[in-house]
């Protein structure tokens, strides 16, 4: 069975770093990185994460199906890091084809409620194929549930969603580290 590593915390916490540093400690990385650059910002985001990978690691972009991604590797990694899972949810619950039917079920998704249950269904798959991949998988994602009550109804589901789906890659995960100002503290 593959040892699975969650790492959580908040923004500019040093999650990415920490697992990065991790990683260096394999010799076949694939890092699968789930944003997509859809302004000049999160272009910058991404070179500088690019930037700070050695480049003997493979990088697979991919913000839906993550699952099929790891699966599908065959064995062609001693480790797979996925940055990141809050990422990776927004991608579902903005995605049109999420909310008309394709990315993540088979069927057509007509409230909040369905939505939520379709991208935690997506988590639970991702969290058994790392489980069972046979190599070790670190996840990154982004403990959204210390802050105020967002104001808006769409801000409350992704915060509910990524609340959930941390809960369930903790329950999955051997280990898993949370960032407070670039300090990683072990709390499984």
């Amino acid at each position: 069975m593959a040892k699975i590593t969650f790492v959580l915390g908040g923004a500019r916490s040093g999650k990415s770093a920490f697992a990065e540093g991790l990683a260096k400690k394999y010799n076949n990385v694939v890092y699968i990185a789930t944003a997509e650059a859809k302004d000049e910002e999160m272009r910058e985001r991404i070179q500088s994460h690019r930037a700070r990978r050695p480049l003997n690691w493979k990088t697979i972009e991919s913000p839906y199906h993550v699952d099929r991604i790891v699966s599908g590797l065959n064995g062609k990694a001693d480790l797979v890091l996925i940055d990141c899972i809050t990422l990776y949810i927004t991608n579902m619950l903005l995605s049109d084809e999420t909310n008309n039917s394709t990315v993540c079920a088979e069927k057509q998704i007509v409230n909040p409620h369905q939505r939520q249950q379709v991208i935690l269904s997506e988590i639970h798959k991702l969290g058994q194929v790392c489980r069972e991949s046979g190599y070790d998988v670190i996840l990154i994602s982004n403990e959204v549930g210390l802050s105020i009550v967002p104001d808006n109804a769409l801000s409350r589901e992704f915060r509910d969603i990524a609340g959930y789906a941390n809960q369930i890659l903790a329950g999955e995960a051997n280990e898993v580290y949370f960032m407070v100002a670039g300090i990683a503290h072990r709390i499984k």
